[in-house]
């Protein structure tokens, strides 16, 4: 098999705002780290169940950093589940589903486990299985697919 010319990949940087269109999620800043293998998301208040003969999982995202203003609700088919070794270097079984991410104006589907990521810096870790061979990696930069608008405040009315 060929290898890809690396020089054609379009770059990243170790920050980017992403989508994940399937799961309501129309932004979440992810900290793109190639010393993870598998990619993460935040979830809490999961809670599995059947649907047509498979398992499923509901559970909430707060995918703003640092806020629990916005709740964003899921429901998505668990595809397995996965001994994860977390940055504390304890290992936890995990669901993980599949969902579609969007970045740069590409769309591909990516592993997510799912896990508690409160008290981490970043609500979703982008492994490096979910960009191989799809991006480069520009670890002094942030932000190659542009950063979202900021929402004016409403002012309340004196």
């Amino acid at each position: 098999m060929a290898k890809k010319n690396i020089t054609n990949l379009p770059v990243i940087g170790w920050r980017e705002w992403v989508a994940l269109p399937e799961l309501g999620i129309k932004r979440i800043k992810v900290k793109v780290d190639s010393g993870a293998r598998s990619s993460s998301l935040h979830a809490f208040d999961m809670k599995t169940f059947e649907r047509d003969g498979g398992q499923w999982v509901r559970f909430k995202v707060h995918p703003i950093q640092r806020s629990s203003k916005k709740t964003v609700f899921v429901e998505a088919r668990i595809i397995e589940y996965r001994s994860v070794k977390s940055s504390t270097g304890v290992a936890k079984k995990r669901p993980v589903i599949i969902t579609a991410v969007e970045l740069l104006g590409e769309t591909w589907p990516v592993e997510l486990t799912l896990a508690s990521r409160d008290n981490m810096g970043f609500r979703m870790l982008l492994g490096r299985e979910a960009f191989r061979g799809r991006f480069l990696v520009d670890c002094g930069k942030s932000f190659y697919g542009g950063r979202p608008k900021k929402q004016k405040r409403k002012q309340a009315d004196a």
